[in-house]
């Protein structure tokens, strides 16, 4: 029994995670065979995205804070790897930046565990919710800024996101597919997990900086890709707005909106990763990565230009679109509580996503170019993962009773707690 067993605890939000993750790295598998070449099997790519998708199973299913730690480390592992595997030195350098970060915000984790530790006497998170209760607010609210700080860098919101779009362009577009689906995701996870369920005193006193960061990250995001050229590092920015939506629902520690976000993380994980996946589709078809240098794919393949505006009119919310349902959850706990910043910041992140996004439709699909030649191989895997936002976009009530449910526990988490053999 905690606090000396490290339990596994599958409630529903983090399974739903791990299940998404797991969808989506089934058919990165599936596109991996058009886009890693023979040399990067060889240096192990398959193994690394087997110890990636541990690592953030692991994450998302771990009952306790230190093993946390544990399976950030294997992620960082796996994607530090991934990153580097096909060798070329923009990869490199992109490698540096990711790790360097990652590494801080490692640290910064493992710092704000020790004080945690030290203050508490216990790190399985059940055993946290009751500790926590009894110990000083201004010190739990530190750890707690310490614990923001390192999910943050890990989530890469503003300020602290510039290694994303550095990084996540330069591997292949399914390694890019794996890491802005899941790694920020695994970020956000542990910012709910924390600041909502074990460390509600912490996360009232910083809920104003929280608000202050999550306005700004979907905004900056957008925006910045609107001014983007490069198709992969716009959707880099693209995600990181989508990462201010997703916490955004930290602040409040109310049932709609924590509804949404739940919500939203798994929509986010499935569209982003499908997203990456139909651009490389896109590069390799138009042997660019810059939109400038691009045209003529709508008369060259049809079905890649419906998957990619389906994508862009998902992650902006655009009803029915998949991204609408839990923005639409967001925005009714928002104006229930009367918090208009927030409706209207995620209002204009809608806004903008859907210029960025059309924008980089429009160059890529309706510019007239000599038509591209676009290959068969990879493209089984963008479908399904596409058909499957279009299916949960039209039969949303799996997702969104799940989000409810795991919205419930994190409120009340007397199950969560009993589920370890202790008394809620």
């Amino acid at each position: 029994l905690p606090p000396f067993g490290i339990s596994f605890t599958a409630d529903v939000m983090g399974a739903a995670f791990a299940l998404a993750a797991a969808f989506v790295a089934i058919c990165v598998v599936i596109y991996m065979a058009l886009d890693t070449p023979e040399s990067a099997v060889r240096d192990g790519a398959y193994p690394l995205v087997l110890l990636l998708v541990a690592g953030v199973s692991g994450a998302f299913l771990t009952g306790d804070l230190f093993n946390l730690y544990v399976w950030f480390e294997v992620m960082l592992i796996a994607s530090f790897g991934l990153i580097v595997i096909a060798g070329n030195p923009v990869q490199l350098d992109s490698a540096v930046k990711y790790g360097v970060l990652n590494f801080l915000a490692t640290t910064l984790f493992l710092a704000a565990l020790g004080l945690l530790y030290g203050t508490l006497g216990t790190l399985n998170m059940a055993d946290i919710i009751g500790t926590a209760k009894k110990a000083d607010p201004a010190l739990l609210a530190t750890i707690g800024a310490l614990f923001a700080l390192a999910f943050g860098m890990k989530a890469a919101v503003f300020p602290v996101n510039a290694w994303l779009p550095a990084t996540y362009h330069t591997p292949p577009a399914s390694i890019s597919a794996l890491l802005g689906g899941l790694l920020t995701k695994v970020g956000v996870y542990a910012f709910i997990r924390i600041m909502v369920e074990l460390l509600p005193m912490a996360r009232d006193v910083l809920a104003p900086a929280i608000t202050i960061v999550a306005i700004a990250t979907m905004i900056v995001g957008p925006l910045s890709a609107i001014a983007e050229t490069n198709l992969r590092r716009a959707i880099g920015f693209l995600l990181i707005g989508g990462v201010g939506i997703a916490i955004s629902c930290v602040p409040k520690g109310q049932m709609f909106v924590i509804f949404g976000g739940v919500a939203y993380v798994v929509s986010s994980i499935l569209v982003m990763s499908a997203l990456y996946l139909v651009a490389g589709l896109i590069e390799k078809a138009q042997g660019a990565t810059d939109t400038r240098e691009m045209g003529g794919m709508y008369a060259a393949n049809s079905l890649i230009s419906i998957l990619f505006l389906v994508l862009v009119l998902a992650v902006s919310g655009i009803p029915p679109f998949l991204g609408f349902w839990p923005k639409l959850l967001l925005l009714q706990g928002f104006i229930t509580d009367g918090d208009w910043l927030l409706v209207f910041s995620i209002l204009f992140n809608s806004l903008l996503t859907l210029i960025a996004g059309t924008r980089l439709w429009s160059h890529t699909f309706w510019r007239p170019r000599a038509n591209p030649h676009v290959p068969p191989q990879g493209l089984g895997g963008a479908v399904l993962l596409t058909g499957t936002v279009i299916l949960l976009s039209l039969f949303p009530n799996l997702l969104l009773k799940a989000a409810g449910t795991a919205a419930g526990e994190l409120l009340d988490p007397s199950t969560y707690i009993s589920a370890v053999g202790l008394s809620p």
